[in-house]
């Protein structure tokens, strides 16, 4: 079965944990590691012979052009991440469109011509109460979103009752969901970021196994920050510090193993759009 693997494309100041810290007047500001910490996965993708998709920060884009049309040039997909890592939890109808239509632009500015399909929310902050954004996604075209968590315990993301399976969400948007495996009536994520670096490989691997074994697809993600071990470090607070920065040395190595173990593809191939 062929798996969905996405890639965050943002650098290593973007990132939630990171908003009260670096403002985001502040990103010029920061040293620029997403386009070398890329090309790593680009070999790595290369090497394996996968197409991923990668939902792009329209912030980024705008730094790097020519990073974008190469990871286009190699059969990538792009998608959206938004302009400026929006969470939607903290913001209104009118901001997000704003942020999406801004994102969008980049883009194109930067000479991607094919249809853009897929949006992804920065913190996976489709929510309940963010439903609204579906609205918006259809009036720009996209065709599905890959926001929605189906868990109940994260603090800041989660949809309890979401299906585990990609679904017609409304009339114009596929959701496909991030994956989680379901264990006594409990649902445990396994899609990749925080999860891959905190749990040992064998995890991951035991519940791709169990999902595709069910007849349905998993999808992964990764940030190219999070294969860079050299990054910059601030002085976060004990948790975030430990959310942000744990097993970042092992990320690529783990990453490698997967790419090996499963076969892997874009979002817009597994949902034949």
């Amino acid at each position: 079965m062929k798996n969905a693997i996405s890639i965050d494309l943002e650098d290593w100041f973007c990132p939630f944990n990171m908003i009260r810290f670096i403002r985001r007047d502040d990103w010029g500001k920061c040293e620029l590691r997403v386009v070398a910490n890329t090309e790593r996965l680009l070999l790595m993708l290369d090497a394996h012979r996968v197409r991923a998709t990668f939902f792009v920060l329209g912030w980024i884009a705008e730094q790097a052009p020519d990073l974008i049309r190469e990871i286009a040039s190699r059969g990538h997909e792009i998608a959206t991440h938004g302009y400026n890592h929006l969470l939607l939890t903290g913001s209104t109808e009118a901001e997000f469109e704003e942020d999406l239509r801004k994102g969008l632009d980049a883009l194109r500015h930067c000479g991607i011509n094919d249809k853009i399909l897929g949006y992804r929310a920065p913190s996976f902050t489709i929510v309940s109460g963010t439903m609204w954004a579906l609205r918006t996604l259809e009036k720009f075209g996209l065709q599905y979103d890959s926001s929605i968590f189906p868990i109940g315990f994260h603090p800041d993301y989660g949809v309890p009752d979401a299906s585990l399976t990609p679904y017609q969400i409304t009339d114009h948007i596929i959701e496909f969901p991030m994956s989680c495996v379901e264990v006594l009536g409990k649902r445990f994520p396994c899609s990749g970021g925080a999860y891959f670096r905190f749990f040992p490989y064998a995890y991951t691997k035991w519940c791709f196994n169990r999902i595709n074994a069910e007849g349905r697809p998993a999808i992964f993600y990764v940030h190219p920050w999070e294969i860079d071990p050299g990054q910059p470090r601030i002085g976060l607070p004990l948790s975030k510090r430990i959310r942000h920065y744990y097993g970042l040395a092992r990320t690529e190595g783990k990453l490698d193993r997967l790419l090996g173990d499963f076969e892997f593809t874009t979002l817009k191939e597994v949902l034949s759009l």
